[in-house]
């Protein structure tokens, strides 16, 4: 993490103490768990929803397509407004929007109202995300404190990905779905408050340096549509989804073709010349796409075939965030100190595509302690591994003036590798069962069968997200 260290060694963020320091990455850390809570906490409840506003199997997808294509859409845009503006400023506007978008969801009381309010809540998010990681490590020059900040960041983005299942089903079974969307005014005006008062103003570069707005159009509709096409794959004809690929690719190319040629381009190209940034987002994108579709279809397994309710569910995947949030906490900074991030990576994977292929046979008559919770612990301790190295090997490719685009785009494959996961595994899943069924297997066998399809697929492509990170991202300076 050389490059991004020396890169940093000059900033404003240097001189601060140490407590306002570490208490930015509080306030830093609240604005993301409200996000990543956001991202889970509905799946549990998503019945509920269903039966009170009366949404359709297809209709209710979008309350969640709705915050993905909007989210995954902006981050780059807002990554890029955050340097220009300045990071604080996007970050502070992020919480707001945020937060107003989760009341407007919390009282909505029809389906187009709780649809258009979880875009906006996405529009929110992406302000918020998008700048993080590049506050995060001008805050924290220092190799060893900065392996620490980064660990805390990480363990609060995993295990709040596994809280939210708890917290959405807890809340949903006690009071009902609207309070999975309410509990986020208190967190975000307590963010709001300590954020103008913690973090340290910045100017950023001025909205005068440009923000190449084509481009950004280009990459907005590009990155939408490609989500788009993404979760709504299962739902409508091949040849449709053909096209409107096609035509997300034509954007991505138009847009590559005008940062190539505009003088202030929105992404610069320079920034995939890193062979460890350009690395670090692909095997994020398949790491990603690992977890996200495991805690979606493994949530399924325990309700549809295990006949666990709503708050029974969200309980028994508690064991993962207390593994994240240990190791994270405990052993991930020392580690990637000691091992390098490179080899402490490689680890983490190892683990997880063990736990996903514990899961690749999980039984119809399966019992929680024996077919379930190994799985999520090695996956746990995996994600604990893997996500803090790879993030520091992500931002350590990008210069400082690129420091918020860089975490735009590192959100940015977040998004994408989650929406393809959920997407392909669930697909998979019920087409199996599907076929099954109609070729006159019990319904109860046959779903668990489709689980067990999609979670050996999954165990495929964290095989293929080891494979390319220990040969693309194997260097000199990451074997120390």
């Amino acid at each position: 993490m050389t490059a991004i260290i020396e890169s940093r060694s000059r900033t404003p963020h240097r001189t601060q103490r140490t407590y306002s320091r570490w208490a930015s990455l509080v306030v830093l850390c609240a604005g993301t768990l409200m996000t990543v809570l956001d991202g889970n906490i509905v799946t549990v409840a998503m019945p509920a929803i269903q039966s009170d506003l009366g949404f359709s199997a297809s209709g209710l997808a979008w309350v969640v397509n709705a915050y993905l294509i909007a989210f995954g859409g902006l981050l780059l845009l807002a990554g890029r407004l955050g340097d220009l503006v300045g990071r604080k400023r996007m970050f502070t506007a992020g919480l707001a929007v945020f937060t107003a978008a989760s009341v407007l969801c919390g009282v909505a009381t029809g389906q187009g109202v709780l649809i258009a309010a979880r875009a906006l809540q996405g529009v929110g998010g992406a302000m918020t995300s998008a700048v993080v990681l590049g506050m995060l490590v001008a805050l924290f020059p220092d190799p060893r404190e900065q392996a620490r900040a980064i660990a805390v960041f990480s363990a609060v983005g995993a295990g709040g990905a596994s809280l939210g299942t708890f917290l959405g089903g807890a809340l949903t079974e006690v009071l009902n779905w609207h309070w999975i969307f309410l509990i986020n005014l208190p967190i975000g005006i307590v963010a709001l408050l300590a954020a103008s008062r913690v973090l340290a103003p910045d100017s950023g570069e001025g909205l005068g340096r440009g923000a190449d707005y084509p481009g950004a159009t280009l990459v907005t509709g590009a990155l939408m549509l490609t989500v788009y096409v993404i979760v709504g794959a299962g739902d409508r004809d091949l040849t449709v989804t053909l096209l409107l690929a096609a035509l997300a690719v034509a954007l991505f190319v138009a847009f590559t073709v005008r940062q190539a040629r505009t003088a202030r381009p929105l992404l610069r190209l320079r920034l995939f010349r890193s062979r460890v940034l350009s690395g670090a987002n692909a095997v994020q994108i398949l790491m990603i796409a690992t977890m996200y579709g495991f805690q979606f279809i493994a949530a399924l397994y325990l309700q549809r075939v295990l006949g666990y309710g709503e708050l029974a569910t969200g309980t028994a995947f508690l064991p993962a965030p207390v593994v994240i949030g240990a190791l994270m906490l405990g052993l991930s900074a020392r580690t990637i100190g000691r091992f390098g991030a490179y080899r402490v990576l490689l680890a983490g994977l190892v683990l997880i595509v063990a736990g996903m292929a514990l899961l690749s046979r999980a039984p119809v008559d399966g019992r929680y302690v024996t077919d379930v919770l190994p799985s999520l612990l090695l996956l746990g301790a995996g994600f604990a591994a893997a996500m803090p190295a790879l993030t520091g090997l992500a931002m350590s490719g990008a210069r400082e003036e690129d420091a918020g685009l860089a975490s735009g785009l590192f959100n940015t494959t977040q998004v994408v590798g989650g929406s393809l996961g959920l997407a392909v595994l669930s697909v998979l899943a019920a087409s199996r069962t599907e076929g099954l069924v109609d070729g006159g297997a019990g319904r109860l066998a046959a779903m668990a069968e489709g689980y067990q399809l999609a979670f050996g697929v999954g165990t495929g492509i964290a095989v293929v997200a080891l494979g390319l990170a220990a040969g693309i991202l194997r260097t000199p300076s990451q074997e120390r």
